[in-house]
């Protein structure tokens, strides 16, 4: 909005022509999510704690949790308010990669709304029934795939996707490629969601994992970086460096009241709705097995409970008795239960994910 109201306005004001250029709208945008965060977060808490919208601790979870029991949730209003208005301010709407990613990060939004509102307010124990989150999870795919395969800027490159480590390699996911996006979008929202457990845990992760996806949107969109570095061109793909940066802001500012100990909770408003928007992220830049490595922690702490239910089916079919692979999982309690502190979890999680961001630049020298 700001972006059409100013930047034709640059004949009359020079200045207002620094609105061309993607780095100044991403710093700005990344500026204004982080402020809309500190001015919203005070006043959200407020309103929740006024209407007594808490965290239910689950029995069966770490001890040191119960002391958590009642602390403000649907927090990730404020992530959501401060990627969407910096967004639509400043970056290119009529974009179809922001559109996109834009439809995928609301409408998981509301589904995380839904279940919170469900859990916290209505007092539905398991607030919504999975197989309805699951139908949201794969309605989004299907529309994402859907306006793939109806744009025609992604006609030659749609069910392609990049090789890490391998220089000009690409795999072609032919009629499958849906099935991939489905699993992607599904399975990077639900892998955030799990690993919501610790206070700043997941915030962090994510606000490391933006900033990852910032810069491979800028080089994708430029064509002189993306020729250097031999990946995937893709034109206009530049605007979601305003988004990305929007969401780090946000989950920054974020942060600020989520760090232990948290004066609120994400829930799954927000751990659906940036999982989802880091999972389309990875599909509209060609970077779906990337993500592996980018949310390196996501995926290690979904397989966790792969494992762990997978392992006590089996040992209660072979022996009568369920057994567990790990004390608890996801796998940042197992850590706790074996005496951890859990702000000693979180911040060696954290130097993981910094660490996988590296790795992830690294991979585009190393071909």
């Amino acid at each position: 909005m700001l972006y059409y109201l100013l930047y034709p306005l640059r004949d009359f004001f020079s200045p207002l022509n620094i609105f061309q250029y993607i780095t100044f709208r991403s710093a700005a945008a990344a500026i204004l999510a982080l402020i809309i965060s500190f001015i919203l977060g005070p006043a959200i808490i407020r309103i929740l704690h006024r209407n007594q919208i808490g965290e239910e601790i689950r029995e069966y979870g770490p001890e040191s949790h119960f002391k958590k029991r009642g602390t403000p949730t649907m927090g990730g209003i404020i992530i959501l308010t401060a990627i969407i208005l910096p967004t639509l301010l400043l970056a290119d709407i009529k974009n179809s990669f922001v559109q996109i990613l834009l439809i995928s990060t609301i409408w998981m939004g509301c589904i995380g709304f839904i279940d919170d509102y469900l859990k916290s307010i209505k007092k539905v124990k398991k607030g919504l029934v999975a197989r309805y989150k699951l139908a949201g999870q794969v309605a989004i795919g299907l529309i994402i795939t859907f306006w793939i395969y109806n744009t025609p800027a992604w006609e030659d490159i749609r069910t392609l996707t990049s090789l890490p480590f391998l220089k000009d390699s690409v795999i072609d996911f032919g009629l499958i490629y849906p099935l991939m996006i489905i699993l992607v979008v599904t399975g990077t929202s639900n892998a955030v969601n799990l690993t919501d457990g610790l206070d700043g845990l997941a915030a962090g992760l994510l606000a490391i994992s933006f900033s990852t996806f910032s810069i491979i949107a800028y080089v994708s969109g430029r064509v002189d970086f993306s020729d250097y570095l031999n990946i995937i061109y893709l034109p206009g793909a530049g605007e979601l460096t305003i988004f990305t940066a929007a969401c780090v802001g946000a989950c920054l500012g974020y942060l600020w009241f989520n760090s232990a100990p948290a004066e609120i909770f994400m829930g799954d408003v927000g751990s659906l709705s940036t999982g989802a928007a880091l999972g389309t992220l990875a599909i509209l830049l060609k970077k779906e097995l990337l993500l592996i490595i980018i949310g390196g922690v996501f995926v290690a702490e979904a397989i966790s409970v792969i494992i762990q239910v997978g392992y006590f089916r089996y040992t209660k079919k072979k022996t009568g008795t369920g057994l567990k692979f790990f004390l608890m999982a996801p796998f940042h309690h197992h850590y706790e239960l074996k005496g951890f502190p859990e702000s000693k979890v979180v911040t060696r999680f954290w130097i993981i994910g910094l660490l996988l961001a590296l790795l992830t630049l690294a991979t585009f020298k190393i071909r």
